[in-house]
């Protein structure tokens, strides 16, 4: 039976410090198998805090995955939509320092398609329409780009093929740009 998670806690200085960690601990040794109490251990608090500042492991895992992609819209907002920022962005992303934040976000897509995450907000949120020639074509263009870069990023983690996936992405910019 899936609850409805309430994750709009107030922040705190105390809550901003366990979600750090909580981050910090997701994107280096996974969360989807940690209970509550192991992931309270292993950040070095208790479980009962995590339940005062977010409610639910639910509602802390909802508040690690914003965090995350917090962190990467504050750094994409700041380039544009030209290919070399595109570029750009591929070569953040593809990075191996970014693989474990990856494989964080593909752990929480799929705990969202399993009805773990107790309602559609972060699956509402994966898919962001930007602004565009038109709404219709941004919404084609903005899943375009995400099905692209994400079927991309998963082959990436699987195969470990930075080069074999980058020439792909290449390729993808190229018949984009024609």
């Amino acid at each position: 039976m899936n609850q409805m998670v309430h994750s709009a806690m107030p922040a705190s200085q105390p809550r901003e410090r366990l979600l750090a960690a909580a981050v910090e601990q997701a994107r280096q040794g996974g969360i989807a198998d940690l209970s509550l109490r192991e992931l309270a251990a292993a950040i070095g608090t208790s479980h009962r805090m995590l339940l005062y500042h977010f409610g639910s492991r639910e509602g802390l895992l909802l508040a690690i995955a914003g965090a995350v992609e917090e962190t990467e819209r504050a750094t994409l907002l700041g380039w544009g939509v030209t290919t070399g920022d595109a570029r750009r962005f591929w070569t953040r992303i593809s990075d191996p320092a970014m693989w474990p934040a990856e494989r964080l976000f593909f752990e929480l897509y799929v705990q969202a398609l399993l009805g773990r995450l107790g309602d559609d907000r972060f699956l509402d949120s994966a898919v962001e329409v930007q602004a565009g020639a038109s709404e219709a074509t941004a919404r084609a263009d903005t899943r375009l780009g995400l099905a692209v870069v994400r079927g991309l990023l998963l082959d990436l983690l699987a195969t470990g093929d930075r080069d074999g996936v980058t020439e792909a992405y290449e390729r993808f910019l190229q018949l984009y740009e024609g």
